[in-house]
């Protein structure tokens, strides 16, 4: 089992929540309203809530209270969405004490609508920094009366929503740390709430909910004897038996990948999935699209920071082939538009690594990458720091969001101010990579032309010294052999093999070139072309019933013509 020093750290009750932050909504007690007054601006409150929006908190509430899962994905996924585009779509949901005389004051379902109403805030406006911390403590509460509880609650949520719980949460951790490092642009007055609230969206805590949520549920111990053939509702133990604690542990591995790729630890992210196939295809990721998105994303990543570019683009071929043939499926889903734009920021991944280690992938993400990227693939391959740019580019688009996990010093804000923010960091550490990969497209470029070729021709192409091309060649034979994985269970693991189709032999200043051509897949380009054919068909015949069906209509009468030569005549 993975990080087991890790797991006695993060073990116990969530310590996040502090009752009140400083200087957050002091009130002084001669300005506080009497109890009858605030039921009554309640009551009122609610009656502002416009009808259909009032309709579906009941049906929301009654199906989370009855357990009515297939009517709460319907609520979730469709109703709450085409509400907040109708009478949400530039402000907030209601606040959750103006809901709370509509059910029954029940404090679970009110802390489950607040982390709608935060999420709303977050999707559509600015959340100022109070709602940063409202937000967190709001979490907090969930999470604590889940993990804390005497025994498993009595609540069952789709796997749609809890995947966004736990993706949310990890969101908005990543959106304050990158709010709070940003001290230049925070007033005074927000320098001092956040000094004086060091606990609020702390990393410590955001791990310890994710490690508990693990814990809690014995998921690693579930997934671990479900591959060996074992006992898994003996192994998933009081909690982990019900969906709720299973798909939340579940997720919050994945959760666990995303925050350390935000933190830059690599490695740690792709031991934290050692107990999950990617290669399953009736894995519990496949239930959530976007969880399936995620997970390949942060995997390919991983490798590609890790330098093992044949790995990133065996993950990111997998995933983008997925996305391209259920794209047309997923037009109604609600991550529709978050799982497209991963989709590209995934093909800008890919081109990265197939300029730095030329393979073949699939017809349709080559021709995909052709268009998208082929001018920058091209200045890639030429080198220099052309290349370099376009890199930058590349890596800037396309990389997460990276966090440094520590407050800044707010005592010496310039200081802080200088600190090189945590995107300039990670993409100086992949160039320092690239700059040496980038030898591979640049002499394949060349070799491939010729069987055998002279040292002091090839460096007359390259403008290069014969010494200083020597050297290159080694440098290119070693860049050619990476560390693959092979099985697929462990993510780490692998054996070190050739990833180019080129090879050479160097004996004293002669080159000796071998490529190794794999044979073209005709089945798939019989099968891409026929549907093309029957595409085109299909049109034709369309056009064809359309244009028969014009034709068979009457011609109408011109009367006002005829009429026109009559008082002529």
């Amino acid at each position: 089992m993975y990080q087991e020093n890790l797991d006695e750290e993060f073990n116990g009750d969530i310590d996040a929540v502090v009752e009140k932050y400083a200087n957050v909504d002091e009130i002084d007690e001669s300005e506080m309203i009497d109890e009858e007054e605030l039921i009554m601006q309640a009551h009122s409150g609610a009656q502002s809530i416009p009808e259909q929006v009032r309709k579906f908190l009941g049906h929301l509430y009654r199906n989370m209270k009855n357990g009515n899962v297939n009517d709460l994905i319907y609520n979730y996924e469709n109703q709450f969405v085409r509400l907040s585009d109708k009478y949400y779509a530039k402000s907030s949901w209601p606040e959750a004490q103006y809901v709370a005389a509509l059910v029954g004051d029940d404090g679970l379902f009110l802390t489950l609508y607040r982390e709608l109403y935060y999420r709303h805030i977050y999707s559509r406006l600015h959340p100022s920094l109070e709602t940063r911390f409202r937000s967190f403590e709001n979490y907090c509460d969930l999470f604590n009366y889940i993990l804390n509880s005497d025994g498993p609650i009595d609540l069952e949520l789709p796997s749609q929503w809890l995947w966004d719980i736990v993706d949310e949460f990890i969101y908005q951790f990543q959106s304050f740390c990158t709010h709070r490092s940003r001290v230049s642009k925070r007033t005074p007055e927000e320098i001092a709430l956040l000094k004086e609230n060091p606990q609020v969206w702390n990393t410590y805590s955001v791990l310890n909910v994710l490690y508990s949520l693990i814990q809690k549920s014995n998921i690693n111990q579930q997934l671990l004897v479900s591959k060996q053939g074992g006992d898994v509702i003996e192994a998933a133990g009081q909690f982990g038996v019900r969906p709720l604690y299973k798909m939340l542990g579940y997720f919050s591995i994945i959760g666990l990948v995303r925050v350390h790729c935000m933190l830059g630890d690599y490695t740690l992210a792709l031991q934290t999935l050692e107990n999950i196939e990617l290669s399953n295809n009736r894995a519990l990721f496949t239930r959530v699209t976007a969880c399936h998105v995620t997970v390949y994303y942060y995997v390919g990543f991983a490798y590609l920071m890790m330098g093992r570019y044949a790995d990133a683009i065996h993950t990111f071929a997998h995933i983008l082939t997925f996305v391209s043939r259920t794209k047309q499926y997923q037009q109604r889903s609600l991550h529709f538009d978050a799982v497209n734009k991963k989709a590209d920021q995934m093909y800008a991944l890919l081109a990265i690594a197939i300029s730095l280690s030329p393979v073949r992938v699939d017809e349709n993400i080559h021709s995909h990458l052709r268009e998208s990227y082929g001018d920058q693939q091209h200045k890639i391959q030429r080198g220099g720091e052309e290349a370099i740019d376009v890199l930058s580019e590349l890596f800037l688009f396309s990389c997460p969001k990276f966090i440094v996990p520590n407050p800044p010093n707010y005592d010496d804000l310039e200081a802080a101010s200088k600190i090189l923010e945590p995107q300039g960091y990670q993409l100086k550490t992949f160039l320092r990579e690239a700059r040496l990969q980038l030898v591979v497209p640049t002499l394949r470029s060349f070799l491939k032309l010729y069987t055998t070729m002279g040292l002091d021709r090839l460096s007359t192409f390259l403008d290069m010294d014969p010494a200083e091309l020597r050297n290159q060649l080694i440098v290119y034979k070693q860049r050619c052999r990476q560390i693959k994985c092979t099985d697929g269970s462990d993510l780490l693991m692998g054996e070190p093999v050739a990833t180019t189709d080129l090879d050479f032999a160097l004996q004293e200043d002669m080159i000796f070139i071998a490529e190794s051509r794999v044979g073209r897949r005709y089945a798939d380009w019989f099968i891409r072309n026929t549907n093309k054919v029957q595409d085109i068909i299909s049109n034709l015949e369309s056009r064809q019933k359309t244009f028969i069906a014009d034709a068979s209509k009457p011609k109408e009468e011109q009367p006002a013509a005829a009429a026109a030569t009559a008082t002529v005549a």
